[in-house]
This record gives C-alpha cells, sequence and structure tokens, in this order.
C-alpha cells in the first residue's frame, strides 16, 4: 500500500463547500420537523460528521452498518446491522447518509428497510453519485458530487480499509 497513491479527484476544499450546501438545504427542508439522520457505516462516517456540523436545526442521529463490497469488487453478500430506539425512526423524517450511490442495492435495500420502521418520510444523502452502474432505481434528494466510472478513497471510503483518512476524493487506477 505504501506505493500506492490516489490522484485526486476532488479537492477538500470543494468537498468542504459543498457539504456546507448540503447543510444548509437540508436546514432549510426540515425546519420545524422532527429530522433523523442516520449514516451508513464505515464509509459515510466522515461525510455525516462533516454534514452534521453543517445542519443548524435539531435533529437525532444514528449509525447503520451494510456493507457489499469486497475489496475493489461488489460482493454478493449484503449486510444490515441496525437496531434502534423506536424514538428515533418512528414518526420522524429520516435521512439515510451514504458515502456513495453506485448501484443502488444498498440504498434501496436500506430505504426499504427503514420505511418497514414506520418513519414520517425517508429520503437519501449521498456525498458521489455515480450512476454508470446504478441497476436500481434509486432516488436521491441530496447529492454532492456526480462522478465518472472510477474506483475513489478518501473522505471515509477505502480500499481495503485504506485511505478512509484522506482530506478529497482520489481515484485508484489499476495498473
Amino acid at each position: 500500500m505504501k506505493k500506492l497513491k490516489p490522484e485526486q479527484l476532488i479537492s477538500a476544499r470543494k468537498i468542504s463547500g459543498r457539504v456546507g450546501s448540503l447543510g444548509r438545504k437540508i436546514s432549510e427542508d426540515y425546519e420545524g420537523r422532527e429530522l433523523t439522520l442516520i449514516a451508513v457505516s464505515k464509509g459515510a462516517l466522515v461525510f455525516a460528521v462533516e454534514l452534521l456540523k453543517k445542519i443548524s436545526i435539531p435533529l437525532k442521529f444514528d449509525i447503520i452498518s451494510a456493507s457489499s463490497y469486497r475489496g475493489t469488487k461488489k460482493s454478493s453478500d449484503f449486510k444490515i446491522n441496525f437496531h434502534p430506539a423506536h424514538e428515533l425512526i418512528r414518526g420522524r423524517h429520516i435521512i439515510i447518509v451514504d458515502d456513495i450511490l453506485d448501484t443502488g442495492k444498498t440504498l434501496s435495500a436500506l430505504g426499504y428497510f427503514i420505511m418497514g420502521l414506520s418513519p414520517e418520510s425517508v429520503e437519501m444523502c449521498v456525498l458521489l453519485d455515480k450512476s454508470s452502474e446504478r441497476t436500481v432505481d434509486v432516488k436521491c434528494r441530496y447529492w454532492g458530487f456526480k462522478i465518472p466510472d472510477e474506483f475513489v478513497v478518501g473522505y471515509g471510503l477505502d480500499f481495503d480499509e485504506y485511505f478512509r483518512n484522506l482530506p478529497y476524493i482520489g481515484v485508484i487506477r489499476e495498473k
């Protein structure tokens, strides 16, 4: 891993500006409503923490674990680990916060799962939208950047658990 250096795709400055815009928009849209943000770990944690700082209205927060990646390839295994207190979901407006929307399978499954817990509404917020891989139609109300069909790391996204700590979004190209 020491020799592998991701090529910058989206700078830390651009990410910060876009996260600020998303936080302001969510604050406006949910003013006066009971809001809960649910971050999809581990990849979305950096994005979710920065987004939380930019939302100016009261809200509740939780983390859900869902994964389908192994290395740079999608896995057929899909796991959800989430045991929320009912007061975090029932009757509240929910925003699922994820790092990347690619095939749509993860966010679609999470949306159906959360809907089964009786929220008022469920929306999606992703940092990155990679529509070239979409196989499931997922409506994402809030998104940061549209990206090309590249394997990306940084700002929480990883390659075998490496590179989550990069302050920018980088591309790993296999040689």
